[in-house]
């Protein structure tokens, strides 16, 4: 379940009164509300409990966020809230979820590089991180995008309803790019809000063809060592690319299906 979060009253004057709507910051938000509805159509959100932020082109105290009680198919570029690390709505209608806030607000603070952080309950990345051992047998080519770039969370402390649990996670986190959190779910970071949907998009699918192979009853087959660590910077070099083009792609979709997210 979500919870609301209690936010001070009214932001200061020197933030209300900043210049919060400049083309880069317009295009953030294009990106985003775009992540979010694609991830719908995927089916990698779980009702209205699971959030996307990114820090703010030109304002690296203040992120973009989804408003609390909003589906990922519902969300629009005009809906997403612009938040700073104190809990104050700095633009926009509504508030954040609780735990949104808490996590989202110490992971852009503790770990500058996290432009942009993906947090879902998606089916099959979310059931490797409720068996026991590390996540990935990194027997499935898809896996390798992510060989050394993950990091898991034991320790399952219930809702983050305080900083104090946000916190832990950015600290848990250390430079993992991808993080199964235990008995819970996934965030995914990245430099750029087109990267971090790129990721969430091939963790899951990876996740999908190891639960599918775990389930035939066979032992999986692991890549040796060597050969993964050369696949997977095979495939790093020139992501940031694809990535940006991969975001292109969902953006042309969804002017044609659903042109409304843009707005």
């Amino acid at each position: 379940m979500a919870h609301e979060l209690t936010l001070n009253p009214s932001a200061p004057a020197v933030l209300r009164n900043r210049s919060l709507d400049d083309e880069a910051v317009r295009e953030a938000r294009v990106d985003l509300a775009a992540c979010f509805r694609m991830a719908a159509r995927l089916g990698l959100e779980e009702g209205i409990c699971n959030h996307f932020s990114a820090v703010v082109p030109g304002h690296e105290d203040l992120f973009l966020v989804n408003p609390y009680g909003w589906a990922f198919a519902e969300i629009t570029a005009s809906q997403l809230l612009i938040c700073d690390f104190e809990g104050r709505v700095v633009a926009g209608q509504g508030q954040p979820e609780a735990t949104a806030f808490h996590i989202h607000a110490q992971l852009h603070k503790k770990l500058p590089r996290a432009t942009a952080a993906f947090h879902t309950h998606m089916p099959n990345a979310t059931a490797l991180a409720m068996v026991e051992g590390a996540p990935f047998v990194w027997a499935g080519q898809t896996s390798l995008k992510f060989y050394g770039r993950t990091a898991v969370d034991e320790d399952y402390n219930g809702l983050a309803l305080d900083e104090r649990e946000g916190e832990r996670i950015a600290a848990a986190i250390g430079d993992a790019d991808i993080v199964f959190m235990k008995n819970h779910g996934v965030m995914v970071l990245g430099p750029t809000i087109a990267e971090a949907f790129d990721d969430l998009y091939y963790l899951e699918r990876a996740a999908e063809v190891q639960v599918k192979a775990m389930s035939l009853g066979r032992p999986l087959k692991p890549i040796p060592p060597a050969v993964a660590e050369q696949a997977y910077r095979q495939m790093r070099e020139g992501d940031a690319e694809s990535a940006r083009l991969h975001l292109e792609s969902v953006k042309r979709i969804l002017r044609r299906a659903e042109p409304d997210f843009a707005h």
